[in-house]
């Protein structure tokens, strides 16, 4: 079947403005149509005269999952045609441009790379959210809106875990942009959600040292990716500090039980890099040596497609915990609880990602003193009491953080920290109940009503038994 297309025609309803030319295996046209203010794109996948079934196949996994997403990090879903009349998927013109326009600038400054991986980050952990596996995350397929946010675009690869995997059920073959495939899309494992966090390593690696990390492999040398490590950032772009390099060669680890658990926890270290531990990732300035590359090697050769979780499974089981600490004096009991609470937490969920916040109150109106009286800065002091806090957690040191806030209204600042961070729990102590506390609103009450995640109240024996008692009802 051939389309004859033309700005001025008009297909159910949209009218083709402009040919905005070929994204992937699709001619992208700006169309309008009555009553839609905003500007649309229409997106028809080249059928003409091909007898290959990828691009169908393709366009009808996008057909299936963009009505599904929503949210600021995906295009908004408007329409779609059938595929024996005329096939097109409608979507919104994002206000802004692709991450591709940036290629011919790189190397770009790594303060500006390390802004774009946690928005992509974001914007990665929201997709997951919503059960789909983008599976061909590079610069192309990353705008950013002129508000900020990232935007993942084309579906055509994508993997939705509640939906058929047209492209599985019908190819033996792995899918993606070889510059950026993960080693488990190379044995066609399509399940893994980390696949998009070794794409995002690549693409900041890219951005970096203005080289790939894989170069652009052509057939079967792409599974070198099952045993070749990539030349250390630092090697290549000296200013790439230490603390980048290790996030970035995290994000490439072969194994995707050594990367990232989720997006989340590599938004959270992108954007807050002084409390990344540096391992020897960090140090390297080679690639590893021909013992370690043969093992690898020798292991490659009996490679077949990983055992992986669900969406769901790898996401519940590596959640971010906001312990949020008070360390008044007083209050020891109530911390003691908060730390054994923490123990408990990690006892079902062994990759949780702990972020120990302790509030440092300031005043509204006067002048803060921010240091006692022999000069001694209460920031630093109420971090240091903060790490002895979590010192005696049986978790890996790369797994737990620790964050002092100065801030007038601690219940909105840990809610705002929950919300930025993709917290998917807070556990918040809670002292006994009094008449003022009552009217005026504790904060553990404030966090429960406005935070956007679960939330554990946390007493001690003792205030239970108060609160108990036949007094406490007086």
């Amino acid at each position: 079947m051939r389309w004859r297309l033309s700005p001025g025609m008009v297909i159910d309803g949209f009218e083709l403005q402009e040919n905005l030319g070929t994204g992937g295996m699709a001619q992208l046209w700006a169309v309008s149509r009555g009553g839609e203010p905003a500007p649309l794109i229409m997106k028809i996948p080249m059928l003409i005269d091909s007898d290959d079934p990828l691009p169908i196949v393709c366009f009808e996994t996008e057909q299936m999952i963009m009505p599904r997403l929503a949210g600021p990090h995906v295009p908004r879903f408007v329409a779609t045609g059938s595929l024996d009349l005329m096939p097109y998927v409608v979507m919104e013109r994002i206000p802004g441009e692709s991450l591709k326009s940036r290629l011919d600038e790189v190397p770009l400054p790594w303060p500006e790379v390390v802004t774009i991986g946690a928005k992509v980050a974001h914007a990665l952990h929201d997709l997951h959210l919503q059960h789909v596996i983008h599976l061909d995350i590079k610069p192309s397929n990353v705008m950013i809106r002129d508000t900020g946010e990232a935007v993942l675009i084309d579906y055509g690869f994508a993997r939705h875990e509640r939906l058929p995997d047209l492209l599985a059920e019908e190819f033996r073959e792995p899918f993606g942009t070889t510059p950026y495939m993960a080693p488990e899309q190379v044995l066609q494992d399509r399940a893994d959600p980390r696949s998009d966090l070794f794409a995002l390593g690549a693409m900041l690696y890219f951005f970096v040292t203005g080289e790939r990390p894989f170069g652009n492999p052509r057939g079967g040398q792409i599974r070198r990716r099952l045993w070749r490590d990539p030349v250390p950032p630092r090697a290549l772009a000296p200013d790439c500090p230490p603390w980048l390099q290790e996030v970035i060669l995290r994000c490439l680890e072969i194994d995707p039980d050594d990367r990232y658990a989720t997006a989340a926890q590599l938004a959270l270290d992108l954007e807050n890099p002084e409390q990344i531990r540096l391992t020897e990732r960090a140090e390297r300035l080679e690639r590893d040596g021909g013992v370690k590359t043969f093992r690898r090697w020798l292991k490659a050769r009996k490679a077949q497609p990983l055992e992986t979780p669900n969406i769901a499974g790898q996401l519940s089981r590596a959640p971010i915990v906001l312990a949020a600490v008070d360390l008044s004096p007083g209050n020891e009991d109530l911390a003691e609880s908060l730390r054994m609470m923490i123990g408990r937490i990690l006892s079902i969920e062994g990759e949780a990602r702990i972020a120990c916040v302790n509030i440092l109150k300031t005043s509204r109106i006067a002048v803060d003193i921010l240091e006692d009286e022999e000069g001694r800065s209460l920031h630093v002091q109420r971090l240091v009491l903060l790490r002895h806090w979590g010192a005696s957690l049986d978790i890996p040191k790369e797994q737990i953080t620790y964050s002092v806030l100065e801030a007038p209204d601690p219940a909105s600042a840990l809610v705002d920290y929950a919300r930025h961070n993709n917290v998917d729990h807070i556990v918040i102590g809670a002292r006994a109940s009094s008449a003022l506390r009552r009217y005026l609103g504790s904060v553990s009450s404030r966090v429960v009503a406005e935070a956007p995640c679960s939330v554990t109240i946390v007493r001690t024996s003792k205030d239970r038994r108060a609160e108990n008692s036949p007094d406490a009802f007086a």
